[in-house]
């Protein structure tokens, strides 16, 4: 990253901290509102009547107003459908009035006010998750960024891979295979390849793309996180994480149908309902089913998913969640072009995915190849208040997957040929994690303390498959890939599936180890603006190597302990308003000598030590004008160190650990609502990373920026009625980036823009959404060292009824 955008950051945040802290002899009022059966009242206005103090109920139904003048004020709540409701307060310097209140309008009637409120839909300032501690955006020194639900819905979502464009940063290098091992989608964030495997912070892998039909919202927590979630769970540039939704009191749900173009078909219910009187055994069921045929002659998809969730309210300290995803897809793979790795791209003739004269609505596959996916995975959480300070929360998890069917891609041989290639696999996996956290909230003198004491055990076991065609192979074919083929249709699946049956040519892999680990993150205000946090952890690896049949021997076991420790610092210049922050934050990756078990003296086979990551990171942040404006704003520089690299010893690769990386960049993401019914959500992000000189393949483009504004009528002119624009920019990237005998060889994946489009009708029982996506029809692609096209312009609408 150049000096400039640096200088311009610490500029900022100089003249930020030369604001005058008026607001630390202010008080505040805050509390809860309830409907009359209990249930949080969401988006009620409540305000400081004749003052511009106001705020907006959470999720929750909490409210905060925040930086009062000591006086007196009359509080008042308005909502459409009750009765504005009034009440006198006094408020003192320093101190903070408690005022909690119920309601008794009708869940319809609530529904009127979320139709017709003035909050920001797109902003959500908390995240248990990232810190493992109950904190507000402002207060936390890392970075994280959320998709709600409601922008989901706005943008007619219904996957995971398609929320994440909503991430500053976050880039889709490759969609879901779903296939065994490593079928779900790979991203690129900050520089680094990530996945998403963390579902309300505990593992929670699926090997296909997420369905959304049970996500709350997603969010995507920034940089190294090893002190926190552990290293195999997640990147140096950070994790993605999906929080779903849960049970609650009250009988409710709705039921969705979407059309779409290429067969595009989706049903979907959620339904929610006490099993009791008492209202202690609630129910909540998510479910979808979806069946795609693609846009290209060949290629479909169809899938089921079934997400059922109980809580248990033993009794007012004692809660317990049992949870399960149930999900299952026969699908064809997406048609992946691999440059032919045994040329350069001057050798093949090409520098630039652009320069293909293919039509790419046209695929080199004969048949659809379908991989069956199958995902059980279950979870419990026990959550225990020890006391008004301390909570305990013990959680579970079994994530099982399995696929198997044959696999096809093609190589880019020329500026006209292209090989078709094919293989079958099948394998297993099942992780299971405990997780034990003692969460702390307690004084130690006038300072407020925050502490979260945990400790985990995960475990994962399974194997994949591979079986080659006759003769260790995988090419079928070469076919001029504009030319008339006569055969055409000849390479399917079936004809692969007869080579296969017939072929003694295949390779296993396996995988076992545990994670022991033990993790400590204190979060203390100094002052009530000033907040110091740190926090390590403490991580054994136990690989139990990889064992053969055939022989009856192990070979590659070892055994590595690693440190992780972070540390931040949060002050906020405008109280609950305006912060900047500072981080130190670590990682850490386990590292398998590929030399492991090989008897050869002249190679290194010692074990290697773990690869570390560390970040220094420095931003702003705002929740201002009443929560109508929010942003995150932030310089990152990460160094890699221990990375394992190639030599050459005579014929033989031996590999050494002396290698580093390092990634550096800017992130910006602002949300705000100017007026009423308006919603805004921007971000930008730039990543420099160099490896050996040269930028990573895998880091996707240096430029990446997203957008979305929706605009609900107000209700005088068409109550309910609303529209909605966006979409993503990216920068040319590069999926090939070396020197061969001194000289740079590059291929690249040209820049793009894609703009989508929303019309949308909403009332209390029912919904009716029409989405355009890529509606220029831009050619565009991704890829993880490969060239992966996508959609071309389609259409959705979806109708929606709540009861």
């Amino acid at each position: 990253m150049n000096t400039t955008i640096l200088k311009k950051l610490l500029t900022l945040l100089v003249l930020l901290c030369g604001i005058s802290s008026w607001a630390q002899d202010r008080g505040a009022v805050r509390g809860t509102i309830v409907l009359s059966g209990n249930t949080p009242a969401e988006s009620i206005s409540i305000a400081l009547k004749n003052t511009a103090y106001g705020s907006v109920t959470n999720a929750k139904g909490y409210y905060e107003i925040k930086n009062v003048k000591p006086g007196s004020y009359t509080i008042r709540i308005s909502a459409v459908g009750i009765k504005p409701v009034e009440e006198n307060i006094t408020v003192a310097a320093g101190e903070t009035v408690a005022k909690d209140f119920t309601l008794s309008e009708s869940q319809e009637e609530l529904n009127e006010v979320i139709i017709n409120g003035g909050y920001n839909r797109y902003a959500k300032q908390e995240s248990a998750t990232s810190s493992r501690i109950p904190l507000t955006n402002l207060e936390n020194a890392q970075v994280y960024n959320v998709v709600t639900k409601e922008l989901m819905a706005d943008q007619l979502i219904t996957n995971q891979d398609d929320a994440l464009k909503n991430v500053p940063g976050v880039y889709q290098l490759w969609g879901s295979t779903g296939r065994a091992g490593d079928g779900g989608s790979y991203f690129a964030s900050r520089g680094f390849v990530t996945q998403a495997l963390v579902r309300n912070g505990i593992a929670g892998t699926v090997i296909a793309n997420n369905d959304a039909a049970n996500l709350e919202t997603i969010e995507a927590i920034k940089g190294p996180s090893a002190t926190l979630f552990g290293s195999v769970l997640t990147s140096y540039g950070g994790l993605i994480n999906r929080v779903t939704k849960k049970p609650y009191d009250k009988f409710g749900g709705e039921v969705s149908l979407l059309s779409g173009s290429y067969g595009n078909n989706r049903a979907t219910v959620d339904i929610n309902t006490p099993l009791n009187a008492e209202k202690t055994v609630l129910f909540r069921l998510n479910a979808a089913s979806t069946k795609y045929e693609g846009w290209q002659d060949t290629g479909s998809s169809k899938s089921t998913f079934f997400a059922p969730s109980f809580t248990f309210k033993l009794n007012d300290r004692l809660t317990a969640t049992l949870e399960g995803e149930f999900f299952n897809q026969d699908a064809s793979g997406m048609q992946i072009v691999y440059l032919d790795f045994t040329k350069t791209p001057s050798e093949i003739g090409l520098h630039n995915a652009k320069d293909l004269d293919y039509n790419f609505k046209r695929s080199l596959l004969g048949s659809d190849f379908i991989t069956e996916t199958r995902s059980r995975n279950f979870f419990g959480t026990v959550n225990y208040k020890i006391s008004d300070s301390w909570t305990s929360q013990s959680v579970i998890t079994s994530a099982n997957n399995e696929a198997e069917g044959p696999g096809a891609w093609l190589y880019l041989l020329s500026p006209t040929q292209m090989s078709r290639n094919a293989w079958g696999f099948e394998g297993s996996s099942n992780a299971i994690e405990f997780q034990q956290n003692f969460t702390g909230d307690f004084n130690i003198g006038n300072m407020r303390n925050r502490v979260v004491i945990g400790g985990d055990i995960y475990h994962i076991k399974g194997y994949t498959n591979i079986t080659y065609l006759p003769g260790f192979q995988y090419l079928y074919d070469v076919i001029d890939y504009n030319a008339p083929a006569a055969n055409y249709s000849a390479f399917n699946q079936n004809t692969i599936q007869n080579l296969l049956d017939g072929s003694d040519s295949y390779y296993r892999s396996a995988t076992n180890y545990s994670v022991h680990s033990a993790y400590l993150n204190d979060v203390l205000n100094i002052t009530p603006n000033f907040i110091l946090s740190a926090g390590v952890r403490f991580d054994n690896y136990e690989n139990r190597g990889s064992y053969d049949p055939a022989s009856d021997t192990t070979a590659g076991a070892f055994s590595q302990n690693a440190f992780s420790p972070k540390f931040g610092a949060v002050y906020q210049i405008i109280k609950d308003q305006v912060s900047v922050f500072a981080n130190y934050q670590n990682s850490f990756r386990n590292v398998v000598n590929p030399n492991a078990g090989m008897n050869n003296p002249d190679l290194n086979n010692a074990t290697l030590k773990p690869e570390h990551a560390n970040q220094f990171e420095a931003g702003v942040k705002v929740n201002a004008f009443n929560n109508r404006l929010g942003a995150n704003i932030s310089y990152y520089n990460i160094l890699v160190e221990d990375i394992v690299r190639n030599v050459y010893v005579g014929t033989l690769t031996n590999y050494i650990q002396d290698g580093s990386q390092r990634s550096e960049g800017f992130e910006a993401e602002v949300t705000a609502t100017p007026i009423d019914g308006l919603n805004i959500r921007l971000g930008y992000a730039y990543n420099d990373a160099v490896l050996n000189g040269l930028r990573p393949t895998t880091a996707g483009p240096q430029n990446l920026a997203n957008f979305w504004i929706s605009y609900k009528l107000p209700a005088e002119t068409i109550d309910g009625l609303g529209i909605g624009f966006g979409g993503n920019y990216g920068g040319s990237t590069l999926i090939y980036n070396q020197y061969n005998a001194g000289v740079r060889d590059t291929f690249a994946l040209p820049e793009y823009t894609v703009l989508n489009a929303s019309i949308f009708y909403e009332r209390p029982k029912y919904r009716i959404t029409l989405k355009g996506n890529n509606i220029t029809d831009e050619l565009y692609f991704n890829g993880y060292t490969t060239i992966n096209v996508q959609a071309p312009r389609n259409f959705a609408g979806s109708i929606t009824y709540k009861f």
